[in-house]
């Protein structure tokens, strides 16, 4: 549906990052044209948040979710799976839409987490995959990484529209097959 307008709630987690000494949070409002449908994200930066009720209060707020994690920081990568279960338990059902990006792809000489490892990290996770630098002039890849995102929650939902669809049409099936047995009898 061209120009069509959706919203999607998107959880920005950023795994521990040692060089940042605050820990705030931000929603920005970002808007752009995904597959001809105009798509507006308000996108929930968590900067590393360590407080596990506000974490579980945010996922059941997000659409969709991004795990960054420091490619320089072998303990920011640690924390992706703890954030990936922290999702399964929280977002019913599991296998929630995701992304995973490693950041600072613009240190690789002292870089501590090989793009092999997050590579097979993202296929265990069955999530798409990026390595970009938000400092390196590299908006293309992160974007890439957020409309990848919203492809993905379109498509989930989508489905899930579907299921919920044929769901109900089958209980109305069966009302009626009730109704008519019980007038034939």
């Amino acid at each position: 549906m061209p120009g069509t307008r959706i919203l999607q709630n998107v959880l920005f987690f950023f795994g521990i990052d040692g060089t940042s000494g605050q820990k705030t949070e931000s929603t920005y409002r970002h808007q752009a044209n995904i597959d001809d449908e105009v798509v507006t994200m308000e996108i929930l930066d968590t900067a590393g948040q360590e407080d596990i009720q506000q974490k579980e209060g945010h996922v059941r707020w997000g659409d969709g979710f991004v795990i960054v994690y420091d490619i320089t920081d072998r303990g920011s990568f640690e924390e992706v799976a703890p954030l990936r279960s922290l999702l399964e338990d929280v977002k019913k059902p599991k296998n929630v839409p995701l992304v995973l990006v490693g950041n600072k792809s613009d240190l690789d000489h002292v870089r501590q987490v090989g793009t092999e490892e997050g590579e097979r990290l993202a296929a265990e996770m069955a999530c798409a995959f990026y390595e970009c630098s938000a400092c390196a002039n590299e908006g293309g890849a992160v974007a890439e990484a957020f409309h990848e995102l919203c492809r993905e929650v379109r498509r989930r939902k989508a489905v899930q529209g579907k299921a919920r669809r044929r769901s109900s049409t089958t209980h109305v099936k069966q009302a009626i097959n009730k109704m008519l047995t019980k007038i034939s009898s």
